[in-house]
């Protein structure tokens, strides 16, 4: 009878080597409106609190794997990931003129982060899942919550061809700002809440 034991601690032993060779990169995304597309409002909204819901290490993004084997690079953001989207909602209202003074809203817009993840198996790709709750800011009452999804993907890449890192950070970066987009432009969250409008358009970018 054949021995399987030493083909699996080999095997075993080679994929702990791989795994000692992975690193950390730390990258920063960002929020960079498209000319034309954004909706202006008025001055209502503060930003509030995004609970962080994904089982995820506070600053991990996702993984960078080979096809076969364990992950070779871990993408990390410079803040926790909850104060990455507050800030992308942030600049949000900002670029629509729909952010109010500290403390002076009329609604605190805030939620959960469901997903949000960059990874690299074959093709990169980057996602975005959260759950916006506006309140309002007197009695902290919930008056419109819903679900907003934003996906970006690439072509295949190809190892060798450089670092896929600039790549996943840029795709996650867009992700997260549909997801922001969608929410803040939503014509039914607005006439809900019973929020202004101002066609004027405003272009604010800005790192998370």
């Amino acid at each position: 009878m054949k021995c399987r034991c030493l083909p699996a601690l080999l095997g075993a032993i080679a994929l702990l080597g791989l795994s000692a060779c992975s690193n950390s990169s730390v990258v920063s995304l960002d929020y960079v409106p498209n000319p034309g597309q954004v909706v202006r409002g008025t001055p209502d909204f503060n930003v509030g609190h995004f609970k962080d819901k994904r089982g995820m290490h506070p600053q991990t993004l996702g993984h960078v794997r080979l096809p076969i084997g364990p992950k070779v690079d871990t993408l990390q953001t410079r803040l926790p990931v909850r104060n990455v989207v507050a800030n992308a909602f942030g600049y949000g209202l900002e670029a629509r003129g729909m952010l109010a003074a500290p403390g002076k809203g009329r609604f605190i817009l805030q939620g959960d982060i469901q997903d949000l993840r960059s990874q690299l198996l074959v093709h990169p790709y980057g996602y975005a899942r959260i759950r916006v709750n506006v309140l309002e800011a007197a009695t902290r009452r919930v008056l419109f919550t819903k679900i907003y999804e934003g996906e970006r993907q690439s072509n295949a890449y190809r190892p060798g061809s450089g670092s896929p890192v600039p790549m996943l950070r840029e795709l996650t970066s867009r992700a997260l700002q549909d997801a922001v987009d969608r929410a803040l432009d939503d014509t039914i969250m607005r006439q809900n809440i019973n929020t202004g409008s101002d066609a004027r358009p405003r272009y604010t970018p800005g790192m998370l």
